[in-house]
């Protein structure tokens, strides 16, 4: 979990929902993001998110959603889109004004890039088969 200073520190609860609805504005927009949000109901993926940031921040809520991991088991993320959706997450956190050290501290929080990027070698040896969600060609 993250310095436990940092939530009250970035504005609690307000400012994680709109560093999270700026977020979800940002990446569906990205042509590069988009295909993971087809047919994906951002409002419940952004209450989930609120709640995720919330708890890594140190809300001192519990987070009751799905793992990293089991959520992001079947996408098709490479460590290019990983690094852009983080991206997008670092400039949605200073459009809701949090310092360049703030940002630092989150980005560096959780290291989550193991439990999101596909592993196809991984989701075959626990059986998950080969279903990838769809996303646009890149170009």
């Amino acid at each position: 979990m993250a310095d436990v200073t940092i939530y009250p520190r970035i504005g609690g609860e307000d400012a994680v929902a709109a560093a999270v609805d700026l977020f979800y504005e940002r990446v569906p927009a990205d042509p590069q993001s988009a295909g993971y949000f087809t047919g994906v109901d951002l409002a419940v993926l952004k209450r989930h998110q609120r709640a995720f940031v919330g708890r890594a921040l140190g809300s001192g809520r519990p987070y009751t959603g799905r793992a990293m991991r089991r959520t992001h088991s079947g996408i098709d993320v490479s460590s290019e889109d990983f690094d852009r959706v983080l991206g997008h997450l670092v400039a949605a956190l200073e459009l809701t004004g949090a310092d360049a050290a703030t940002v630092g501290s989150i980005a560096g929080a959780a290291p989550l890039e193991p439990d999101v990027v596909a592993r196809p070698w991984a989701a075959a040896a626990v059986g998950r088969g080969s279903f990838r969600r769809p996303v646009p060609a890149r170009p």
